[in-house]
């Protein structure tokens, strides 16, 4: 009796994808571009321990799917390479996100009239020695 696949999908690009060995205190190979999902967003994919040595410098279009518990493979068509690692882990960026849902606060009319003045005075010598008179020196 067959034991049943638990392939997994971990991420999935659109377009370019950078590829980078990592070394040092943790080496491995990171996976940095965007997306395919909508909207599309950065996205970066970190395999932990892995050797990724015969990874090209560039993908186009990959996937990264985890076929055990510590192996995954990468998928550029036409080509795929396996590799062993400790962890995988992902990282999206969601300021889009973020910033949906929290929008940024305008500055109060008094600071922006502070600065404003602060900073016409700053574009003359005469502004300057008064502004650093204001500061105490």
């Amino acid at each position: 009796m067959q034991e049943p696949r638990t392939e997994r999908l971990i991420a999935v690009f659109d377009g370019a994808v950078a590829c980078a060995r990592e070394t040092g205190a943790s080496p491995g190979v990171t996976l940095r571009g965007v997306s395919a999902g909508e909207p599309p967003e950065g996205l970066i994919v970190s395999l932990v321990g892995a050797d990724g040595g015969q990874l090209p410098a560039v993908l186009e279009g990959a996937r990264v799917v985890a076929v055990d518990e510590s192996g995954y493979r990468i998928e550029s068509p036409p080509q795929q390479w396996l590799l062993r690692a400790r962890t995988v882990s992902v990282h999206r960026d969601a300021r889009a996100e973020f910033f949906r849902a929290v929008p940024p606060r305008p500055a109060p009319l008094g600071k922006r009239l502070f600065w404003r003045a602060v900073l016409r005075l700053a574009r003359s010598r005469a502004g300057l020695r008064l502004l650093a008179a204001l500061r105490g020196r």
